[in-house]
Formats: C-alpha cells, sequence, structure tokens
C-alpha cells in the first residue's frame, strides 16, 4: 500500500503532475512511486509504503516497472520516507541546500541508494539527515554533495539489526556523521573528503564487524571517535590530509 500526504508550498505544476501519476504506477504485486520535482522550494513530502515486498520508491536504475525518475529539486524542503517489508529498494536523488530527511525502514534484504546534489547545483549545506533502520541484511548507499561541499551537515543513523551494508561518501566542510549501530556482522565502509572539520563517531555493539574508515580533506583537523563492544572483526581507519603521503590498511 502506497501513502503520500503532502504539504505543497512553492511547488510547481509539473510536481503536481507527476504526484497525479502516482496511482498509476503499480505493477503487479509491487508498489512503486514515481516523483519529478524540479524547483520546489519550502515543499513537504511525506511517501510512505507500509506493507507487502518489492515495493520501489523510484529513481536510479529503477526496476520492474523501469519507471525513473524521484529527483526532488528545491531548498528548504522537509522529507519524510517510510517503507515497511522486505526486498523493497529506495532509490532517490535530492537536489537542495537547507533539506531535513526522515529516512525509516523496517524489514531485511532492502536497498537504499541515494545521493544529494551530485552537481553540485545548491551545494547541500546545512542539511538534516536522519535514517533509522530495524531489520537485517540491508543495503545502504548514501552519497552526500560528490562534487559539492555538504558544509554543517548533520547525519544520524540508528541502526538496529544484523549483516547490514552501509557505504557513505561525504564531501563535507564542518560536518558531521553519527553512528549508532546494534548487531553483528555488520559492515560500515565510509569516506570523508572536502575542506576541513571532518567528525565521525560510531558507536556499536554486535560481533564479527568490518569498518573502513577513511577521513581526507584538505585541512589537517578532522576527528573521529569509534566506540565498538564485541568480538571478533576488522577495523581499517585512515586519517590523512590531501597533501599527506598515501597510506592503507
Amino acid at each position: 500500500m502506497s501513502v503520500i500526504n503532502e504539504g505543497i508550498g512553492n511547488m510547481n505544476k509539473y510536481f503536481l503532475y507527476s504526484l497525479f501519476l502516482i496511482s498509476f504506477v503499480a505493477v503487479a504485486s509491487d508498489n512503486e512511486i514515481y516523483v519529478s520535482q524540479s524547483a520546489g522550494n519550502s515543499s513537504n513530502i511525506d511517501l510512505e509504503q507500509v506493507a507487502g515486498s518489492g515495493n520501489i520508491i523510484a529513481g536510479l536504475n529503477s526496476t520492474a516497472g523501469s519507471l525513473s525518475a524521484f529527483a526532488i529539486t528545491g531548498n528548504s524542503q522537509t522529507i519524510d520516507i517510510n517503507q515497511i517489508g522486505s526486498l523493497n529498494k529506495f532509490l532517490g536523488g535530492i537536489v537542495a541546500d537547507s533539506y531535513t530527511g526522515f529516512f525509516e525502514f523496517t524489514g531485511s534484504s532492502n536497498t537504499f541508494n541515494m545521493q544529494t546534489d551530485p552537481t553540485n547545483t545548491y551545494s547541500a549545506d546545512t542539511s538534516d539527515v536522519n535514517v533509522q533502520v530495524t531489520g537485517g541484511s540491508n543495503t545502504f548507499t548514501l552519497n552526500q554533495a560528490t562534487s559539492a561541499i555538504a558544509s554543517t551537515l548533520d547525519l544520524d543513523w540508528i541502526i538496529n539489526g544484523s549483516s547490514n551494508t552501509v557505504t557513505s561518501n561525504i564531501n563535507y566542510d564542518l560536518g558531521t556523521n553519527y553512528m549508532d549501530i546494534d548487531g553483528s556482522d555488520n559492515t560500515i565502509n565510509f569516506t570523508g573528503s572536502g575542506y576541513q572539520g571532518g567528525y565521525f563517531y560510531l558507536d556499536h555493539t554486535g560481533g564479527s564487524r568490518t569498518f573502513n574508515i577513511t577521513q581526507s580533506s584538505t585541512l589537517d583537523n578532522d576527528w573521529l571517535k569509534i566506540i565498538s563492544n564485541g568480538n571478533n572483526g576488522t577495523v581499517c581507519v585512515i586519517q590523512n590530509d590531501a597533501n599527506g603521503t598515501s597510506t592503507s590498511c
């Protein structure tokens, strides 16, 4: 079942037309959501798929009905995503400055793949992003401002479950990436690049973990804190400014 509650600020007619299409994109037993918005400043968007499996909130490399889009553009937005079930996919892209994102996933074997402002349209500054996960064997990829500078980003992950994989790349300036993870056999791959002041904090409980953490901003004032309780696993941490000597674990 798909439920959409939207508070519309300055959204254009094209976005309204895209919302109208949502009622018609269901394929077989899987629900699918297609959204395209351009220049929708101060929008409030709520997308929910609360039952079943194989649902898609579309975007990059969509499958099933082949879809595309989930492209949301505009500053000062609030975006709330909720998917419940298994084998679901969230594949969206957001181009925005100062947006607030809530992404909640409950279930197993789901895929979350999102990039924010990869072409530096709005710089991706001052975003407050929250990802909450309950379940195992999920795969998450979040790339924030790959060619921009995510100034003062506040990114929080709360993950309860085992065998999850998180890959995150942030090009930041005074940004924070906080992870609270409970569960075994989880893998974290994080790369923080950009200009300065990257802060990474991981609080983890569980065994057989794999952490690969790299901080490599231009200035040498990044810092991190890792607390992990559990047996077995591999931890690799690299801190290196742009002018340093390349190294690896």
